[in-house]
């Protein structure tokens, strides 16, 4: 089963680490679903991969070439089997989901008291149903393991 990492964002916003979470991923050889929950929010990120240092080739859930995507940009459970899912927004992730997958990535925006919340119930919610879990700030300036 693999372990869900949240990452408590404190100074930067998720754009800044998530090309980072994607190519460390890829560099493993994982296939990777980014999952949000509005359209708009995930052609920003569309546009952002497409421009990002050292290009991460990627799609939008919904084309005629879904499986082949080795980054699958999504709204909702896609069910896409990616070995990595990295979910944004407070994007639902399911203990089921955790278990075939490597990693389960859960970024959230510290300084929005509903998306602190909304993480700790995932946490909750996660390690209830078994599912090691890390957490990790960037409260210090830079990225740290804390529980």
């Amino acid at each position: 089963m693999g372990a869900a990492l949240f990452y408590h964002l404190t100074r930067s916003p998720a754009e800044a680490l998530v090309p980072s979470l994607i190519g460390k991923s890829r560099a493993a050889g994982w296939r990777v679903e980014l999952r949000g929950t509005g359209a708009d929010r995930m052609a920003a990120l569309d546009e952002l991969l497409w421009q990002a240092e050292g290009f991460l080739p990627h799609g939008l859930a919904g084309g005629a070439h879904d499986a082949l995507q080795p980054v699958l940009l999504t709204t909702g459970g896609a069910g896409v089997g990616a070995d990595c899912l990295i979910a944004l927004d407070g994007a639902a992730v399911d203990a089921a989901e955790c278990a075939p997958a490597q990693r389960v990535c859960i970024v959230f925006d510290g300084n929005d008291p509903a998306a602190v919340e909304g993480a700790r119930a995932q946490w909750r919610a996660l390690t209830g149903a078994g599912v090691s879990a890390e957490y990790w700030s960037e409260a210090a300036g830079k990225w740290e393991r804390k529980a």
